[in-house]
């Protein structure tokens, strides 16, 4: 193949590409730092042209696609080897007072939304009862820790230009107080009080936190939380999962946005919503206990 058919195949792969993203020629400049002008000029069909090498590399990082198939050296369109290990690292949680990796990601992604899915309910709304509860005896922080993290976001999410969405189970706010699974552990009164905490943060802080409570018979999520445009991060345990690349990127933003269009508790609901089941519990008791 010579050079001018290559960069009519690498034209017709990176339009096909951006295609598949719904991206334009802007897009992928500011994403990948490229000159708009030098985006327009690989995709003008006049002159065909090949990117130089930091380009090339830029461009097929951001796209989350193999260098060699823009190239037409390869029919495989998937990251190569080289790519991926820019596009996905692994970062370990810290035993520390606050976890740095978050906090670095939150301020970094200042004025743009964070999108947000926790195990259960997530830690910024919860009660320093239930986080003592939660981190005794947990492998990764103490429940000081916990607790002098969770002052920390709760700081960053009353900044004005704090935009953070949250979705998470309907079940998990249920369960709570119903007294299941984790929560067995606490009395009505902690649980109790929980809920209002809870419901008192959203309206407090609506619309700059917002959280969406989907189904969990029909929809499921692992625990991850997308930074702005450019980067999210997967909890498995211990550590970390962070993508950088703007094609996966753009793919948990697609199923965090599925939650939130399927959620049976809109975010303006959320806070009354959990104000309604504290007050639908027992006025007094001890450990509520599981159900057979």
């Amino acid at each position: 193949m010579d050079k001018r058919d290559r960069a009519i195949l690498f034209r017709e792969r990176l339009g096909k590409a951006l295609n598949e993203r719904t991206m334009n020629r802007s897009d992928l400049a500011r994403a990948a730092a490229l000159d708009r002008s030098t985006v327009s000029q690989l995709l003008s069909e006049g002159a065909p042209r090949l990117p130089n090498g930091q380009a090339l590399a830029a461009i097929a990082s951001t796209l989350g696609v193999s260098s060699d198939w823009l190239l037409g050296l390869s029919s495989h369109e998937g990251v190569a080897a080289d790519v991926l290990d820019q596009a996905v690292q692994v970062a370990e949680t810290d035993r520390n007072p606050v976890d740095e990796h978050l906090l670095a990601w939150y301020r970094e992604s200042a004025g743009a939304k964070v999108r947000h899915v926790p195990a259960n309910l997530p830690d910024v709304l919860k009660t320093e009862d239930v986080l003592t509860l939660e981190y005794s005896g947990a492998t990764v922080k103490t429940p000081g820790q916990a607790i002098s993290d969770t002052r920390v976001r709760r700081a960053l999410l009353r900044r004005p230009e704090s935009d953070m969405e949250i979705a998470v189970a309907k079940d998990a706010l249920e369960g709570l107080a119903r007294g299941e699974g984790l929560w067995a552990r606490l009395p009505v009164e902690t649980r109790k009080a929980q809920l209002l905490y809870t419901g008192q943060m959203l309206n407090d802080l609506y619309p700059s936190l917002r959280l969406h409570l989907f189904g969990a018979h029909d929809r499921y999520s692992a625990p991850f939380t997308v930074f702005g445009q450019k980067r999210a991060a997967l909890y498995i345990g211990q550590r970390y999962l962070v993508f950088t690349a703007t094609a996966h990127v753009q793919l948990l933003t697609s199923h965090f946005d599925d939650l939130v269009r399927n959620a049976q508790v809109r975010s303006h609901e959320a806070g009354d919503f959990a104000v309604d089941l504290a007050q639908s519990m027992p006025l007094s008791g001890h450990r509520a206990q599981t159900r057979p």
